[in-house]
């Protein structure tokens, strides 16, 4: 791994507002262009909303729809790695997937495994847990939810993973006022500042969290006030190898917004020289449990 300078971005991705989404998306890979970032992380599904009542229609092919190529274009232009949430079609089954592109092209991808909730009704889970070699480093990706099975991070860590992007679009009911939004923000802030930094610590690896970030819209299947509605508390965060908080976003509004921090190369090699790295003293003939089935029929 090198040392290099990754952007996290927490931004609202409205239903209905594709065009105005992608004008935010540029806005920020110049701003983290200018910041000297060479990595920027965009949240879960920003491209076509989180469960967008319009999925299906909008979900389009990766690599070779027009909103990677549009990204593809805006990697090459500010010659940056981006990674951003999008509704994937093949087959006519719908994919959440998070698309990896760079200034010479797509990279890859890596499909959410797990569905949280009703996404369900939208989204069908992948099954690859893919490493990709960006020169900078080796990157792994873990979607939201995903992020609760920590099996996940460990096999990117096994196969080599440096750096855990870990986009979300996650939800914490609705606010009205200052007071029940700054509520909302620091709830979510402190269930993942605790929860994440254990993915970093006991795998030694860099992990940068991006939330979505306000009001998508609101769906008629779900009453208004139900917690299922797109509203998303925001927020970003990055964690050292060693399981440190060494940035984040701030915790009384919401609201779009980036952080741009350092990742240092040696960080990363004093997590992994310690002789209690974990990834060097598991026993994983140990672990035949976790692959059993734990329901008979």
């Amino acid at each position: 791994m090198q040392s290099f300078r990754i952007a996290a971005v927490s931004m609202n991705s409205r239903h209905g507002e594709y065009e105005s989404t992608f004008e935010t998306m540029a806005d920020f890979c110049r701003q983290a262009a200018e910041a000297g970032a060479a990595v920027v992380l965009f949240p879960e599904l920003v491209i076509h909303g989180h469960c967008n009542p319009e999925t299906f229609a909008l979900a389009e092919a990766v690599p070779d729809g027009p909103s990677t190529a549009r990204l593809i274009e805006l990697a090459r232009e500010y010659r940056l790695i981006l990674s951003a949430g999008i509704s994937e079609k093949e087959h006519d089954i719908v994919f959440n997937t998070q698309v990896l592109c760079g200034p010479e092209g797509y990279i890859g991808k890596q499909r959410k495994l797990h569905t949280s909730r009703d996404e369900n009704f939208f989204y069908r889970g992948g099954r690859d847990i893919v490493v990709h070699d960006i020169g900078l480093c080796r990157v792994g990706t873990v979607i939201c939810y995903d992020n609760q099975f920590p099996e996940i991070a460990r096999i990117l860590a096994i196969r080599g993973a440096e750096v855990i992007l870990m986009p979300h679009s996650a939800r914490e009911g609705r606010w009205h006022d200052a007071e029940t939004e700054a509520k909302a923000r620091k709830t979510v802030f402190e269930y993942f500042r605790t929860s994440y930094a254990m993915r970093a610590r006991e795998n030694g690896c860099f992990c940068i969290y991006a939330d979505q970030a306000g009001q998508a819209g609101l769906v008629d299947s779900w009453p208004p006030e139900h917690e299922n509605q797109p509203h998303h508390p925001g927020g970003a965060m990055i964690f050292s190898p060693s399981g440190d908080l060494l940035a984040h976003t701030q915790t009384e509004r919401i609201r779009d917004e980036m952080l741009v921090h350092e990742l240092d190369a040696a960080a990363l090699m004093k997590a992994r020289s310690h002789p209690n790295w974990t990834i060097r003293t598991r026993r994983p003939e140990l672990f035949g449990e976790l692959i059993r089935d734990q329901f008979s029929c």
